[in-house]
Formats: C-alpha cells, structure tokens, sequence
C-alpha cells in the first residue's frame, strides 16, 4: 500500500524532530548546553553524548586479586572456625592450632575423639570448592597429628567470589566519584579492569580503588595489658606505635551511611558516619561502659585517631577526625559508604590516555564518517536521481536516531561505536538498493508505476529484515561474549540495525508515496 494516513505522517515528523532535539546538546560546546536546556521542553533529555576512554581520555588500571592475600584470610578463618568447633565439641588437644601456607594442623591424641570429629571438619569450607567440591584435603600423619589444607578448588572459587565482590565495591566507589560511564569489568580468572573516561588524576583513583577499607572500632589497651592481646599499630597523624586492643567492639560493616563534614569547633574536615540498630547498639554499649578511654578507629590496621570517650554515645553516628583534607575527608566517605574490599588488588597496569590522544580519535573518526557519507550519497544521487534523495533523507535520519538512543540509552561511544556508526550508513544505504533495484524489476516485468512501487517494496521487505535480523544476532553476541570496545561496536551495530528498518522501509516508503501523490509521474524515474 502506497498510502499514509496523516496521523502517521504527522507522528513519523514528529519523531524525527524529537531525535534531532535530542541530539542538539551533542553537537554544541559545554557552555552552550545550559542556555540549550532552559529553552527545550523539560520533558526532553539535555544529556550529550558519553565518550569512551578513547575519545576524551581518563585512566586505565588493572588490578589483580592477590592470591597470597585470600590464601592467607582463608587459613586464619579456618583457624578460626576449627578452634570453635573443638571448643564446642569439647576435644582435647595436645599443643595449639599450627598454621602453614596452605592450612592448619592440630594434635588429637585420643583415637575416638579423632574418629568423631573427622566428619564435622570437611564441614567447616565444604561450600569453599563450589557445587561437588571439596574445600579441604585432610590427611592424618600419625601420632594423632590432622594436617588439614585447603584445595586448589577452593582457592579458585574464593579467587572467583572475591573478584565478583570485588566489582561491586569499586562500582560503588568510582561511581561516587562523579564519573560518567566507568568501565569495571573482569578479566580472566583474578584480575580487574577500572576504566574511568575524563579522570586525568590517577592518584586519586588508586587511592579510592586500591584501599581495602577495613573499618574496626576498638578500645586502646591499658597501660600493663598482656601482650598477647593487643596490636602495635601505626598512626596516621603522628609517628610511633599505640597499643590497641585485638578485639574488635564494633565493625565497620554496620555503618550505613557515611558523609565528609566540617567539625563544627574546630573547622576541620571530618567525616560523620551512622550505624545501623545493630552498630548503634554495640557502640552504645562500649562507649557507656568505657567512659575515659581512648577509643581507637583504624582503618586498614592504621590508627586514623583515638578519640578519648567523654560519654555514652547511644544515637548510633558518630564522627572520624585526623586532620584530614577536605578531598582525603571526601575519600574516606566514599570508601566508608562503599564497603571493604574483599582480598587486596595489585596494580598490573596503569595506563592514562591523555584528552589529546582522544581528540585524535574523535578528529580520525569524524573523517571516515564523514567520507562515508559523501561517497554514499554521491552515489545514491547519481544512481537513482530524485529517489537517491529519498534515500540521503533517509539517511540522515537513520544517523539522527542512533545517536537520540545513545542519549537515552547513556550508552558510551568509543571509536569503535563510531565504525559500527559507519559501518550501519552503507548497510542502511544497501536496504534501499534492494528496494529500488526491486522496483525497477517490476516496472520492467510490465507492471504500472504504482503497482511496481508497491510490489517492490512488499518484496524487498523480507530480504531486508533477514538481513537486518541475522547481522542484529551477530550484534548480540558480540554484545554478551565481548568486553570493552568490543560491547561498543556492538551497541551501535544493533541500534543501526533496528533504525535501518524503520529509516529504509517505512520513511522512504513514505517519501516516495507523497511524492508520488502529488508529483503524479507517468514513468519510473529511475
């Protein structure tokens, strides 16, 4: 059918001026696009478009989850875990609770007890190894000595559990830094990527990114407190070591929420935090029964300050002083509020592409779109004359709707999104071949102008869409499979598809009908 109701025209215009309204911040400086905002309908969206890392520049880091370090935790949890289960269970031991690289071993000189207690020990890391595995290797070397030592299934699956941890911290804490589209993504089995497009500074990201973040309340020890029951820690205001006690009263995981400040006295920077019922009951608790004592808050085993407790604390915040600046106040919120990390990151590579070298891009990437379209409209107007333009209008279109849903969507353009931008002119351009050699067919089969028109479109139509639709499941798995610039070109490949669907078939469709109605052609102009 070579008609169109009005409403369908009118609604066809109307998309096409709200695609190119959204577009307008994107193709206008920074300073212009406040003005730009106070004159559109609020209902529009006044985002630009998000360059990648190698469009504007901004910081590359990989991280690696350091095995050592999970090795380490998982042989003290185990400790941990199995001096419990003896004391609970009431099995005697000869000596203590030895610990090697890769587990413990202990001495149970009775058989029986031996006998009893074999069973609950695969029990203590039996979820270590994953679904079917075993998380500990338990041998008995005589004399009632039980070497218990972890597998290399459950280190891995600890490895594994911890960089998906790991992911959703760092997600959190970049993201708190006010960055726009951060890339954080696995690599392989243990390492990370951080990628932050715009962020120049990479101090300030290793900073944020590579703190483990592990808050501890606990009480400084008293002078004559046995050894065996402190930690010399360092402090981070001032040198030399303080005695703070091995038990931790309050942990840094029942804070829900913490924001930099200025301390109302002093003017100082400082950071206020809050608990949630739990942490404010425990901190109401120790405060109220160690009035006077110094009460140390470390941070990663560091002494941040040791406040002296002047009175009970029960309204679960409280406030970390340690002559912080206003940007170190600022970070420690965000590492607070974000969580601790897991297992501790080793920088692998560090890389900062500078904004010159993405300007570059932007310059080579404008370049090749920019032949492209003149080639491809050169030869569309040479080749089909007035339904050439047809198609140029089309496609003009088609480029303005790809860019209005990278808007929408906040999807992040890198250049290889530019060459799937590129890539979706030709194959938008090919959609309209099809239909116009289709058409010159039927007129030359004999059929009456408007009777070529439509047969030529109703048959180009399903050779367009399985085209489109075979190219759309390449875009998805290049998508799902992919990572980085990869996932990139993906995006735009599939938004050039679905647009050259509607650009090529219903628009240009609907061009040619009007021209037709009120151009009334005696022959095909093509």
């Amino acid at each position: 059918m070579m008609r169109f109701a009005p409403w369908k025209i009118a609604l066809t215009v109307a998309a096409t001026l709200i695609a190119i309204l959204i577009c307008l911040p994107s193709m206008i400086g920074p300073d212009n696009r406040a003005r730009l905002a106070a004159i559109l309908p609020s209902w529009l969206p006044p985002n630009s478009i998000v360059l990648g890392l190698d469009l504007q520049g901004g910081a590359h880091l990989l991280y690696e989850v350091d095995r050592a370090d999970v090795v380490r935790s998982m042989t003290g949890n185990l400790r941990d875990d199995l001096r419990r289960l003896l004391r609970d269970e009431k099995i005697a031991i000869s000596g203590g609770i030895g610990v090697n690289p890769r587990g413990v071993q202990v001495r149970i000189p009775d058989a029986a007890e031996r006998t009893r207690i074999m069973p609950k020990l695969y029990g203590l890391v039996q979820l270590s190894a994953g679904p079917g595995g075993s998380g500990l290797d338990i041998s008995d070397a005589g004399d009632g000595l039980l070497k218990l030592n972890l597998t290399d299934a459950a280190i891995d699956n600890k490895i594994r559990r911890a960089v998906e941890q790991t992911i959703e911290v760092l997600n959190r804490r970049v993201n708190g830094l006010g960055t726009t589209e951060p890339n954080i993504q696995r690599q392989g089995s243990d390492r990370i990527l951080v990628e932050v497009p715009g962020l120049q500074d990479t101090n300030r990201l290793k900073d944020i990114v590579g703190t483990t973040a592990k808050l501890e309340f606990r009480l400084v020890g008293e002078p004559g407190a046995n050894p065996a029951d402190v930690d010399m820690l360092d402090q981070a205001d001032q040198p030399g070591k303080l005695p703070v006690e091995k038990q931790v009263m309050v942990q840094g995981e029942d804070l829900t929420d913490a924001q930099p400040g200025f301390d109302q006295r002093s003017g100082e920077p400082v950071v206020n935090f809050r608990f949630n019922i739990r942490g404010g009951q425990k901190f109401g608790q120790v405060t109220s029964a160690n009035v006077g004592r110094p009460f140390a808050i470390v941070l990663d085993n560091k002494v941040i300050s040791a406040p002296r407790i002047l009175g009970p604390i029960t309204g679960g915040s409280g406030q970390i002083s340690g002559r912080f600046t206003v940007e170190q106040a600022n970070n420690l919120a965000i590492l607070l509020r974000a969580g601790a990390l897991p297992a501790k990151l080793n920088i692998v590579e560090e890389r900062t592409v500078g904004p010159g070298l993405g300007q570059d891009s932007i310059d080579a990437g404008k370049r090749a779109a920019y032949w492209a379209a003149v080639l491809v409209v050169t030869y569309m107007l040479i080749t089909y004359g007035v339904f050439g333009v047809f198609a140029n209008v089309a496609l003009l279109i088609h480029i303005s709707f790809i860019f209005a849903a990278l808007v929408l969507l906040r999807a992040t353009l890198t250049l290889p999104g530019i060459a799937g931008i590129v890539l979706t002119i030709g194959m938008a351009v090919d959609s309209n071949v099809l239909i116009y050699e289709r058409i010159r067919e039927e007129s030359h089969a004999g059929r009456s102008l408007i009777s070529a028109l439509d047969a030529g479109f109703n048959r180009a139509f399903a050779t367009i869409v399985d085209s489109n639709v075979t190219m759309f499941v390449v875009a998805a798995i290049l998508y799902f499979l992919g990572s980085g610039p990869v996932r990139g070109f993906a995006v735009s490949l599939a938004l050039g598809i679905l647009t050259t669907i509607v650009t090529a078939v219903t628009m240009t469709r609907m061009m040619i009908a009007l021209w037709y109605r009120y151009a009334r052609p005696t022959k095909l102009p093509i």
